[in-house]
This record gives C-alpha cells, structure tokens and sequence, in this order.
C-alpha cells in the first residue's frame, strides 16, 4: 500500500493537535446524544403522535418504532436550476424506505439561493450568510429528534456547506448528501466569456449577452462550470459523504434515480436499528476533512471552500485554516482544466473519467487517507469506482485506468502543474488567498500603484469612463468584508480587469471580499483578514490604510501581500471611513446581527462561530 505523503501526515497531525480538545468534546457530545433504539422511543405519547398524525400509510410503523425513520432535509426550488430536480426526490426515498422496511419524512426545508441570479445585486450581499441560516434551518428541521437517519438533498454554493454545518451538531445521526447533477454542456464556456467581455466593453448589445447567457445556463441541473457549486459535489465525495461517483451523474436519468435509491439504502443501513451504525461523527474526522482539501487543490476547485471548509471542519470539531491549504497545495498536483481553470466543463471532466479517476490518482500518489470510514464502508478506495446500470441492477466498476481526454484530466504523475491551485499571501496588508490554477505563471506577481475602490459600480464607472486604460494598476476593493457588507461575490469586477488585461495592461486586484469558484485569469488576492471595517476593540484592517497610488506588491509564488509604505507613515495614517448607507433594502436589514457577530475570512467567516 502507498506509504502517505510526509506533508499531508505533517499537516493532518497538526490538525489533529490543534484540534484535540474540541474534537474531544465534539465526540463526547455526539456520543451521549446517541439513542438506544429508534429515537423516538424517547419521546412522550404527545410528542410521538404529533410526528405520525398526518403520515398516511406509514402511521403504524411510525407508531410502533420497529422501522428506521429517514429524515429529509431539501433545499427543493423550482426557480433554481440546480435544484428544480429535487422535486421529485422525496416520493422516489419514501417508496425506497418503504422497500427496505423503514419510513420516510421530509423534516424540513431550506432556502437555497442563486448567486448567479444576485451577482451584483443587493442580494449577494445576504449570499454568505444563507450559508448560516441554512446551518439553524437544518438544525431547527432536525430538533424534532423523530429521524435515526438523515438524508440532505443541496448542491449549490452555500446549501452544501450549511446543510452540512447544521447537520454536524446531529452527527449521532448517519447522514448521506444527495445530489441532483449536472445540466447538459451548452455555449462553451469561453464563448460566454468572450461576449461577457465585449458588453463590458461596449462591443456587443444586450440582447446578445443574454442570447449568450441563456445558451450557457439551459435547463434543470447545476450550471456546468466548476465553481463553488460543482466544487461541492468534488469535496463531498473526497469526503465519503456521498453514494460514489454520484457528483456529476446527470438528472433525470435511471442512474440518477438509482443512486438516489441506493443513498435511501445506505442511510438505513447505517441507522443504529439498520445494523452497521455509521453516524457522521465517526465519517467526518480530522483525516477526511483533509481529503476534502486535497481533492479540492488537486482540481482546481473553488475558493469559497477557503472560507466554507473551515466553517465546516469547525461544525464538527476541527480546527483548519489557510496555512493547511497552502501547505497541502504545495505537494497536490493541479490534475484538471475545467472552466475557469481551462475551457471544458464538468461533463467533460466526469467523462474522461472524473471524480474516481482522481480519487485514486491522489490515493495512489499517497495524497489521500485510505483509511476512513465513508457512507459506503469503511475506506476511501470505493470511490475510484464509477457507477453504472447493468440492466436494471446499479453496479460499479473500476474508474477508467486512462485519462479519455488529456486536456481536461491528467494522471497525478504527469499534472498540469505541480501544485494545487491555492495559495496563501501575506504581509503587511493582512492575509490573503490567491487562486493560481487559471492564472498564467507570468502574471502571478504583480508591483503596481494602487487604484482604491469602495464598491463595484465605481470601478465600473472608472472603466467605462477610461479612467483604467493604458496602465498598469492593483484594484483595492475595500470594504466588502463579512462584517461591512456580508462580503458579496465581486463578479462584475471580472469582465472590465479581463477586458484590460487583455490589452496588455498589467492589473490585479487586492479585495476583503470574495470572487468565488469562478476566479478568472486576474490576479486577485482575495478575503484579505482583517477586513477593512474594525470590530468591536479590534482596529481596522490594513486595507483601510491604503492610499491612491501607494505601491502594492502581490507575489503568489513568494506568498506576498505588501502595501510599500514606509513603517512611520503606515502606521500614521487615519483608517478611511465606510460608505454608509449601504446595508438597508433587500431585507439586508434583518441580517445587521450576522454582520455584528461575524468572525474573519480566515476562520470562516461565520456569526455562529465568531
């Protein structure tokens, strides 16, 4: 058997320690929260009969407490593509359950929101913080204490990580995701990029950049790139949290529905009344969280995992933050091009051989702990297997030993790069993280004057003015963090620096704010911690020291983030004021208690956990 990297045992050891005594509490909680028996044999008369009152055929097996009940916890919405496919799902697990001699509830719903419908809109500014709400969301569906498994249907940007964060404060409980895949490939993705970048420019009309939008994002499914939403699906599977090779199966087909029937199976199995008890506390542990993190790097995945991943390790008692990453990223090969990071798409990917292609990849690299317990047994090796339907009968076989296509997945042994696609910077601005898979390696340091910016709609207007052409310039986008304004996506700042790169100007971009798995070809130091707005005693983050012109430094190789400004006058200078105003409309009201309790980038970036 492969012997396990040195680093990846340095850095998962290190976690370990740090992660010692909250770890420990976390398991003795999860461990005394552990019913003996169905678990609502715990429950008074009262209580029981509200849960069976309204469950038709399934009242006296819920009433006798001798089958296993599934609790269903979806984030079902008809508007969102990705989840329009759930809708279905729960007649298809409750017909299932029933089949394997248990019962079937939906527990609760969550809300689950699009980025791509709210980029630069109002509502991206309440975008991170669903993430937490859909954490007490599942929290409160699952406080009914009615269900001995739980089955979690999400895919997108921030229902995964909060269904998995409220999920993790039940994990007495066996706890599987299920997905609902991708939509078919439509305009390729640097087509939609190219008209993108023309509108900016005033090249092409409206109605041609929707024409182009809509050819890109087509149908019920997830959007094909390989953003934060696909990056979900990567993560969970690296993690065991997943039916096998279940990430990128399209919807509405058989494979699809079997799969969703075989997770029903797996989370009755592995009930305490199913016989192979498997909760999610002894699934998620310090070992495959690093898993998570590697499969991550090694595709290339989203930066909003830089934030989510800690959130999510720290639900359930461990301890990560960037210098895990980047350490981690500096052994993990980059084995896949997938849009951003190349031109082709998830589709691509899964076909030429997908998710158990790199899983083993990494396992026999020594990147990855074999030795975990997942939904699916008790070690990593069945998820390099893909699965199949052999008739009706769903089977699985041996991921492909050869990449189909080599521009899209390569073997760990021969990458695109040798390291993963994240870095950490730091320096006297703060910390940052740098996505450097869809950076070329020539414009990965940038020394340049500072052009200071305290919204999107002003870089804009710069752009639009001509105020940005024919020089070299780091944006500083300051004041976008948690705290200042939920720290909203900054997609719009995309096409414009794209537009002017392209020129041949050198530009980058130094942010608190997040531009999430759908970075692109600029430089962009991004969740810079401490954000620029101070909190409580803290003072503000260096960003609010910068000045127009001030000389910026961005070095991703070296792992620098410097403002070249003499140490008197830096720590002279008065911190600039926040744009006010700007946190009423679009119920950004309701959120001010998030925005007051939310801790830094760095350690996710979550009022739960500041």
């Amino acid at each position: 058997m492969t012997q396990l990297h040195p680093i990846v045992q340095q850095v998962t050891q290190r976690i370990a320690a740090r992660s010692a005594d909250l770890r420990a509490e976390y398991e003795a909680d999860m461990h005394n929260a552990r019913p003996d028996g169905p678990a609502r044999a715990r429950m008074s008369c009262s209580n029981l009969a509200h849960v069976f009152a309204a469950s038709g055929d399934d009242k006296s097996e819920l009433k006798s407490g001798g089958w296993p009940n599934v609790g269903i916890i979806t984030a079902y919405n008809d508007m969102l593509s990705a989840h329009q496919p759930f809708g279905p799902y729960p007649d298809i697990i409750k017909n299932e359950a029933r089949k394997a001699r248990a019962t079937a509830q939906i527990a609760g719903g969550v809300p689950a929101m699009c980025d791509g419908v709210t980029q630069g809109q109002t509502g991206m500014e309440l975008s991170l913080f669903s993430r937490d709400v859909i954490a007490l969301a599942t929290a409160v569906s699952l406080s009914h204490e009615a269900f001995d498994a739980t089955l979690l249907l999400g895919v997108c940007d921030k229902i995964v990580p909060g269904l998995f964060i409220g999920a993790a404060r039940f994990g007495h409980l066996p706890v599987v995701f299920v997905p609902a895949g991708p939509m078919p490939s439509g305009i390729p993705n640097p087509e939609k990029a190219k008209v993108r970048k023309r509108y900016a420019a005033g090249q092409a009309t409206r109605a041609e950049l929707l024409e182009a939008e809509a050819a890109s994002y087509h149908s019920a499914g997830t959007c094909t790139f390989y953003g934060t939403a696909n990056s979900n699906q990567l993560v969970m599977e690296a993690m065991g949290l997943h039916v096998p090779g279940t990430a990128f199966v399209p919807p509405g087909t058989g494979l699809r529905e079997a799969l969703t029937r075989h997770a029903v199976r797996l989370a009755i199995g592995a009930s305490q009344i199913g016989g192979q008890y498997r909760p999610f506390a002894e699934v998620v542990t310090v070992k495959s969280i690093v898993n998570g993190m590697v499969g991550l790097l090694a595709s290339g995945g989203s930066t909003n995992h830089a934030i989510h991943l800690v959130a999510m390790a720290r639900a359930a008692g461990v301890l990560i933050d960037w210098e895990d990453m980047s350490d981690l990223s500096g052994v993990t090969p980059l084995m896949a091009r997938v849009y951003p990071n190349g031109v082709a798409d998830v589709n691509h990917f899964h076909a030429a051989g997908g998710v158990g292609f790199l899983i083993r990849e990494l396992l026999e690299a020594g990147l990855m702990h074999r030795d975990v317990a997942t939904v699916a047994g008790t070690d990593l090796t069945a998820y390099t297997r893909e699965p199949f339907m052999d008739g009706e009968t769903l089977n699985w076989r041996d991921a492909p030993a050869v990449s189909g296509d080599l521009s899209v997945l390569r073997p760990a042994s021969d990458p695109f790069e040798n390291e993963g696609g994240l870095r950490r910077v730091k320096g006297n601005l703060g910390r940052a993280v740098v996505k450097t898979s869809a950076v070329q390696p020539d414009r990965r340091r940038l020394v340049a004057p500072a052009r200071v910016f305290e919204s999107q709609a002003a870089l804009e207007s710069a752009f639009k003015a001509g105020a940005l052409d024919g020089i070299d310039f780091v944006a500083v986008m300051r004041f976008q963090g948690p705290r200042a304004n939920g720290m909203p996506e900054l997609h719009k700042l995309t096409p414009p620096l794209s537009v002017l790169q392209d020129r041949g100007q050198r530009v980058a971009l130094v942010t608190d704010g997040r531009m999430s798995g759908a970075s692109g070809a600029v430089l962009a130091a991004i969740h810079v911690t401490p954000e620029a707005l101070s909190h409580g005693q803290a003072p503000a983050g260096p960003l609010a020291r910068v000045r127009e012109g001030d000389l910026i430094e961005i070095d991703a190789e070296a792992g620098k983030i410097i403002a070249h400004v003499g140490e008197e006058e830096w720590a002279s200078r008065e911190p600039a004021s926040p744009p006010t105003g700007r946190t009423q409309g679009t119920g950004r009201e309701l959120f001010e208690l998030f925005r007051k309790l939310a801790g830094d980038a760095e350690l996710g970036a979550s009022p739960l956990f500041g």
